[in-house]
């Protein structure tokens, strides 16, 4: 009884402590899963340089975060810099879509009866703004702390790799052969994520740029770029950018470049968001697509933006388990 005690004792006081720590320290969430995608993605070379180039932990490691700095944030900061040059140079037909929005409000106003420029929709539209700004402010400031906190573990995830692994493979509750199933699901979940989205941001940006231009989108790579940038968002992706250029397009008048961009988008665009997508799933790590977009949605409300990596993760993890449990408990029982 008392071995029990102080083995419940110990559970209990771990839990508890756990909950304060994770709560206390869940602002970093972002920096410590961005740390462990990388790692993933780069566990491979660490490896290759210190033992097979016998380079030293510390050298091998500083190399990896340089590495990292070119492959990741150089072009983020390119396409930052390429995106601000891009918003002030934008050329929409701001008068025309002023007269016609106008006209539009003054028609609703006739026929319904109702303002929609009254004062207290104006004073919505205000707060909305305003929370909107704030939003995009503290979601900057949280990337700036993420990537600190990001390479400052990946520093130590690397340096301290083999003892890390040993640690926590020690600690799952399972026998060998779970271990690897578990430790092979992680690692081709992060791997297909890691990859397949920013692939998939890619094609989809460059299919978005060719019909923007064709039917004479104003600063179609712009907009190309924000619709790379909205597959990530589950469910209504890229119709956040294309479905408003579509709607701007029949305000100015030019029903025929309207009803084309909405035919292209609908027919191409959508199709091959879904086909691309399931066919990365496929080949990288043979998910179904069920649990990529419910993934996706649970993962943005945890984690934010690393949850379109961990959200699936975290669905197909949960499916794993359980069916591990049925597998070692349940049908054993039967038999």
């Amino acid at each position: 009884m008392k071995e029990k005690y102080f083995r419940y004792s110990l559970v209990a006081l771990i839990v508890v402590l756990g909950w304060f720590v994770v709560n206390g320290l869940w602002s970093f969430v972002n920096g410590l899963l961005g740390a462990f995608t990388l790692y993933v993605l780069v566990r491979g070379q660490m490896n290759y340089l210190t033992e097979k180039r016998r380079m030293k932990s510390i050298f091998a490691a500083t190399l990896i975060l340089l590495e990292v700095a070119i492959c990741v944030f150089v072009p983020l900061s390119f396409l930052i810099l390429m995106f601000v040059g891009r918003i002030q140079d934008i050329n929409l037909d701001i008068s025309q879509l002023i007269s016609t929005v106008r006209h539009f409000i003054s028609l609703i106003q006739e026929r319904t009866g109702y303002d929609i420029l009254s004062i207290s929709n104006l004073e919505m539209a205000t707060s909305y703004a305003s929370k909107g700004l704030q939003f995009v402010i503290n979601q900057i400031s949280g990337l700036v702390i993420a990537t600190v906190v990001m390479l400052f573990l990946l520093y130590f995830m690397l340096i301290n790799r083999k003892s890390i692994e040993a640690y926590v493979l020690a600690l799952l509750p399972f026998n060998e052969k779970n271990k690897r199933k578990v430790t092979n699901e992680i690692h081709s979940m992060v791997r297909s994520n890691a990859i397949g989205i920013p692939l998939l941001a890619i094609i989809q940006g460059i299919i978005a740029i060719i019909g923007y231009w064709i039917t004479d989108v104003p600063s179609s790579f712009l907009f190309g770029l924000l619709t790379a940038f909205a597959t990530i968002v589950p469910i209504v992706g890229t119709g956040l950018v294309w479905v408003p250029l579509v709607a701007y397009l029949a305000l100015t008048g030019d029903w025929v470049a309207s009803i084309g961009l909405a035919a292209y988008c609908a027919i191409l665009l959508v199709n091959v968001d879904n086909v691309i997508r399931f066919l990365l799933q496929k080949k990288l790590a043979d998910t179904h697509p069920l649990i990529t977009v419910f993934g996706v949605i649970l993962g943005l409300r945890l984690f934010g933006f690393w949850g379109v990596i961990f959200g699936p993760l975290l669905l197909s993890m949960f499916f794993l388990l359980v069916n591990i449990f049925k597998r070692e408990y349940i049908d054993k029982e039967d038999v």
